[in-house]
């Protein structure tokens, strides 16, 4: 029997999960564990899986095999109410441009089956909460972009979500609006609710998240807090360039490094970095070195062998689903 919302359960757990289209496995059985109260977020290449992720969490997509959770619900057998429990804003605003803002805002409490006073009452609310009432009677489509990226995310909270998953939620926004989007993601896990968020920024997860997963090929490759994350691979990056592009292989199979950009990096602890610099003159002569604290991207590079791409994940196929609107 499914615990319901309330009870001792995490607020997202996969077990073995995987979407198969034809010969691609957008996730390979993925072991996935989210605990409830926490902003955590996904992190991985192009292709990888986020969005896929996403959309089998919120009932928008059958996996293959394996089994997905929401506050012990299973978003196969009990889609449904999963939808009652949650609110989605995906990739991109999906406002309706022809209705003003508070109509927007209307129309997903309807969706979302609230009563009447209610519906109004929440509408007013979050029209407040995220600068919009001085718009709230204008069409959508006279919003900027990051009015609509914060209209779309007032409908995700109309029906009260106990989680709230965001997917590349400030992807094409600019820093002043990003930074506003922020700080109202971390008002809202203050209230509460846990946010699972996909982004292709890693100073994002790196400032918002409490816990983080990269994926890569459809599977959890590493997992922790932020400090814990960039504690597997060193305290120090030691960037080696080389005088001879010809030295540049050598010496990262020397060191243990990966090229990159026609430099060598290298993860090292402090008290490591004058040994690898003597075993580095054993090559031949050096034109540049630098030392930096080890960050996100030195733990993506060092777990996925590649940087956050700029473009989303492939979009899939959908099933199409009846009943409330879960965004």
């Amino acid at each position: 029997m499914s615990l319901l919302p309330g009870e001792s359960a995490p607020a997202v757990s996969a077990v073995d999960l995987s979407v198969i289209y034809g010969q691609t496995k957008a996730l390979d059985h993925l072991n996935l564990t989210i605990a409830p109260g926490v902003i955590h977020a996904i992190l991985g290449p192009n292709g990888a899986g986020k969005t896929t992720f996403i959309r089998v969490a919120t009932t928008l997509l059958t996996p293959s095999s394996g089994e997905m959770r929401v506050l012990g619900l299973n978003v196969v057998e009990e889609a449904a109410t999963v939808r009652d429990v949650i609110g989605v804003a995906g990739q991109y605003a999906t406002v309706d441009e022809v209705l003003t803002g508070q109509e927007n805002l209307l129309l997903a409490g309807t969706l979302y089956g609230l009563p009447g006073a209610e519906r109004r009452a929440r509408a007013a609310d979050l029209l407040a909460r995220f600068d919009l009432t001085d718009a709230a009677t204008r069409p959508a489509r006279t919003y900027s972009g990051g009015m609509r990226r914060r209209l779309d995310l007032a409908a995700s909270l109309m029906g009260n979500p106990r989680i709230l998953f965001l997917d590349e939620p400030t992807t094409g926004l600019d820093v002043r609006t990003r930074n506003a989007l922020w700080e109202e993601v971390r008002n809202i896990a203050a209230r509460g609710v846990t946010v699972v968020l996909t982004t292709q920024y890693l100073e994002e997860a790196d400032a918002l998240a409490s816990r983080i997963s990269i994926i890569d090929a459809g599977r959890v490759v590493a997992e922790g807090t932020p400090d814990e994350l960039k504690a597997t691979v060193g305290e120090e990056i030691l960037t080696i360039t080389p005088a001879s592009s010809d030295s540049l292989n050598r010496l990262a199979a020397l060191l243990g490094g990966e090229v990159v950009d026609n430099r060598v990096r290298v993860a090292t602890a402090k008290d490591g970095i004058n040994a690898l610099l003597e075993q580095a003159l054993t090559v031949g002569p050096l034109a540049n070195v630098n030392t930096s604290t080890a960050s996100l991207d030195d733990v993506f590079l060092s777990y996925t062998g590649h940087s956050v791409d700029e473009a989303d994940d492939a979009t899939p196929p959908k099933r199409s689903r009846r009943g409330r609107r879960s965004a």
